[in-house]
């Protein structure tokens, strides 16, 4: 697994990320998810809340990618690896409380990341390189 160092999980709790997914019939699922946030160290989480396109690609076996992004930073980080689907269990329950807490939408599953590679997505020569495999 990668580790996801200080700075970029400060990154991600202060910008917008999205997921992308693919059907089964190829075509790719792109979107928002305002609820994403680092689970641990190795492990990117956010609230399934639709269980719309996005979650029935995730059923089906879809990769998911995530990446994050600031304009005005001209700065990014885009996360590949596995996902896994977590309804309930602690994970989904914790996440569930969460929600209460907040008040939002009780979300339907809670997809997990492991991340194995990070990109840089900053502007200039680096952008789109790995920062780090597993």
């Amino acid at each position: 697994m990668a580790v996801i160092t200080p700075e970029i999980k400060e990154f991600i709790a202060n910008n917008l990320g999205f997921v992308a997914t693919v059907s089964k019939d190829g075509e790719l699922d792109l979107g928002p998810k305002m609820s994403l946030f680092v689970l641990d160290d190795s492990h990117i989480a956010y609230h399934e809340r639709t269980a719309g396109q996005t979650y029935e690609n995730l059923k089906n076996g879809s990769p998911l990618v995530v990446a994050f992004a600031n304009l005005a930073e001209k700065k990014g980080y885009r996360f590949r690896g596995n996902v896994v689907l977590h309804v309930d269990d602690e994970i989904h329950a914790a996440q569930v409380k969460v929600a209460e807490e907040k008040g939002t939408k009780r979300p339907a599953v809670i997809p997990v990341l492991e991340v194995t590679e990070i990109q840089d997505l900053a502007s200039g020569a680096n952008a789109g390189k790995t920062i780090v495999k597993d």
